[in-house]
C-alpha cells in the first residue's frame, strides 16, 4: 500500500527548533521525527512513500533522495500551507488505490497496522487510528463521535469546547474518494481546508469511516516540550525493553487487571 506523509508545515510553534529546518526534521532522541515515521509505515506494509513538502523542501529532499531503506520515496510540493485537505489534494495523481497517510510530526508506538488491515476489508472505506486524552487538550486535535459499530459520524476540528474527548491521531487510511471530498471543502474561519470537512463529507456520502484505537502510545510534537516528552517516552520504552525483569513484570500485571 502507498503511503503518504505530510511535511509541508513551518512549525511555527517549535521554534527555535525550526528556524533552519521543517518540522519534521527536528530531531527526537537523535533522529528526525520523520524517520520515525517513515519506519513506522514500512513496518504497517507500506511499498511506496509519497512525501509531501514545502518549507524548507530542499533540507528533506537532499537528505532522503529516492528511497529509504531501499523503499522508493516520490515528492510533492505544497507551494502554499493551506489545509490538510489541500496538502491530500497534491498527491492526488500519484495514488493508485486505498493508501495510508501520516503527519509528519507524529512519534508513534502503536497498531498501526490494524488501521491498515481493516482498510482492505471491503466493508470499510477508510479507518482512523483513534485515541481518548484529557478533555483539556481535546481542541488541539480533530474530535470525533461514533456510533455503537465504533464508525465515526461526525468530525470537528479544533473545537473550543470539544464534544467528547476521542481524537484522531494523526495516522488514517483512504480510498481515493477522499480526493473529491477534498475539492468541495471550503475554507474554514481559520482560513484553511480542513481534512475534518472533507472526512464529514464522506459521512454524509454515506461512507464507512471506522475508529481502531490506539493500542500504545503515540506524542503529537507541537511544541518543544512535546519533543521533550517523546524523547522520555522514547527512553523510557529503551529502559523497559533492556530489562526483561521489569517487562515480565509488566505483562503479570497487565493480566490481572
Amino acid at each position: 500500500m502507498q503511503a503518504v506523509v505530510l511535511s509541508a508545515g513551518k512549525g511555527t510553534r517549535l521554534r527555535p527548533l525550526t528556524e533552519d529546518k521543517p518540522k519534521s526534521l527536528v530531531e527526537v532522541d537523535g533522529r528526525p521525527i520523520i524517520e520515525d515515521v517513515f519506519d513506522n509505515l514500512l513496518e504497517a506494509g507500506a511499498d511506496e512513500l509519497i512525501v509531501v513538502v514545502g518549507y524548507l523542501k530542499e533540507k528533506i529532499i537532499n537528505r532522503y533522495g529516492d528511497e529509504y531503506e531501499g523503499v522508493p520515496i516520490t515528492y510533492a510540493h505544497q507551494r502554499e500551507q493551506r489545509g490538510l485537505a489541500h496538502a491530500i489534494l497534491q498527491v492526488e495523481s500519484l495514488i493508485d488505490d486505498d493508501f495510508m497517510l501520516m503527519l509528519g510530526d507524529n512519534v508513534f508506538r502503536g497498531n498501526l497496522a490494524d488501521v491498515r488491515n481493516r482498510q482492505q476489508e471491503d466493508r470499510a472505506d477508510a479507518a482512523f487510528l483513534v485515541e481518548q486524552v484529557p478533555y483539556e487538550e481535546a481542541s488541539r486535535y480533530g474530535v470525533l463521535d461514533t456510533n455503537e459499530y465504533g464508525e465515526i459520524v461526525e468530525v470537528v476540528e479544533k473545537p473550543e469546547e470539544p464534544p467528547s474527548n476521542l481524537v484522531m491521531t494523526g495516522f488514517y487510511t483512504f480510498t481515493p474518494a477522499i480526493f473529491h471530498a477534498c475539492h468541495l471543502v471550503q475554507p474554514s474561519d481559520r482560513g484553511e481546508y480542513e481534512l475534518s470537512d472533507a472526512v464529514d463529507l464522506l459521512i454524509q456520502s454515506g461512507r464507512t469511516i471506522d475508529a481502531i484505537r490506539l493500542d500504545g502510545w503515540r506524542v503529537d510534537v507541537g511544541y518543544p516540550e512535546d519533543r521533550d516528552r517523546a524523547e522520555e517516552r522514547l527512553r523510557d520504552e529503551s529502559g523497559r525493553l533492556a530489562d526483561p525483569g521489569t517487562e515480565t513484570e509488566q505483562a503479570s500485571q497487565s493480566t490481572t487487571d
